[in-house]
């Protein structure tokens, strides 16, 4: 295991609109894992998972409004994101070890009838542990993500995972506001920059387009195994995709065709905002998941 770096503390000061108290889980490979938990403790859990290259701090609007409709929302920070631990060479990081990582930290936490809510990565682990113990899931809510087994990569997505790769900058607060439809202000933008002060802890950040199964790659076994519990899926499962998005646009047609839990759902729905949909449109994203887990009868 390569070695891993903490980002001080004193980095997260004064985040605006961020006043969570930070909560910690080790793995058993020592690694720390971050996030947040708010709510009451014996309410049903809604799982909110953050994907690249950005952390729990995406959730930021959505937490109070969700906690507020009488659920525990929990926040975590993948390794290598956020105030979690972060292995600084790209090669110690692969798409088994994210999986394995957070399925240890929910059985840590005893969580049950959760309610999966993700975007971006956060669907691609997110999606994984559903398949892994879909008895624990009572509904999913996913926007602008998916679970791709293999298929060709899209032009600005090879683009996408070449410039994280190479690039000799990789500025990650100006790339979260290019994929946002509103202008984040400078302390948001410093906030993203936040946990990586430096080339090294960036090596999750960079190697996670690399990661993602798009043509031949060892996860695709995986992905399919996945898909094939994904369609018996038959809990509520709502997408709700951005309508400027232009990675994952349509990506939804495929979990509505397929999984039983989203044929025929009414509370599909297309929200405004670009890819980091969290920040242009945070009210829409909070309903649908408060609508999906009454429908769940969570």
């Amino acid at each position: 295991m390569s070695l891993a770096y903490r980002t001080p503390d004193s980095r997260f000061a004064n985040l605006p609109d961020f006043p969570f108290r930070p909560n910690y889980h080790t793995l058993s490979e020592g690694l720390r894992v971050h996030y947040v938990d708010e709510g009451p403790r014996d309410a049903p859990p809604v799982l909110m998972m953050h994907g690249e290259p950005s952390w729990s701090y995406l959730y930021r609007h959505m937490i109070g409004p969700v906690v507020e409709a009488g659920y525990r929302v929990l926040a975590p920070d993948l390794i290598g994101f956020g105030k979690s631990d972060k292995l600084t060479k790209k090669s110690a990081y692969s798409y088994a070890l994210h999986v394995a990582w957070m399925r240890d930290w929910l059985d840590a936490l005893e969580l049950s009838n959760m309610v999966l809510t993700c975007q971006d990565w956060g669907s691609l682990v997110g999606l994984r542990l559903v398949a892994d113990m879909p008895d624990r899931f009572a509904a999913v809510v996913l926007s602008n993500g998916g679970l791709p087994a293999g298929e060709p990569a899209q032009p600005a997505f090879d683009k996408w995972r070449r410039f994280s790769r190479y690039s000799p900058v990789f500025p990650i607060g100006k790339i979260i506001q290019k994929a946002t439809a509103r202008t984040l202000s400078k302390a948001e933008v410093a906030a993203y920059d936040a946990p990586f002060p430096t080339r090294g802890s960036k090596a999750g950040a960079r190697i996670f387009p690399s990661l993602v199964p798009l043509g031949q790659n060892e996860a695709v076994p995986d992905q399919r195994a996945a898909w094939e519990v994904l369609d018996r899926f038959d809990k509520p499962f709502t997408c709700a995709f951005a309508d400027r998005d232009p990675i994952t646009r349509g990506g939804d047609a495929k979990f509505r065709s397929r999984v039983p839990g989203a044929k025929g759902n009414p509370l599909h729905r297309t929200l405004k905002g670009h890819h980091f949909i969290q920040e242009d449109d945070p009210e829409g994203f909070a309903s649908a998941i408060i609508e999906t887990a009454m429908r769940a009868g969570v």
